[in-house]
């Protein structure tokens, strides 16, 4: 099944390169999201993700987003109705 969600976080102040954190995240898994930056400080990505289960896609896109960013705060996880 194809599940759609977003995922928020709060980034440190040391990832200023948001070309460069773009680029990891695709790297690491995420090239099945919208990745937002224009809020300072914050990333928001938006997935469509194929997997078994809502949290399995779920899971799967936070490991991935860690991989990525590991100091990234994950502050908010919703998924589209």
């Amino acid at each position: 099944m194809v599940f759609t969600f977003t995922l928020n976080y709060e980034l440190t102040s040391d990832e200023s390169d948001m070309d460069a954190l773009v680029e990891r995240l695709a790297e690491e898994g995420c090239d099945d999201a919208l990745i937002g930056v224009g809020q300072p400080g914050r990333l928001a990505l938006e997935f469509i993700r194929d997997a078994l289960s809502a949290d399995n896609a779920i899971e799967g896109a936070i490991k991935d987003v860690r991989r990525a960013v590991p100091n990234a705060q994950l502050i908010e996880a919703a998924l589209a109705p």
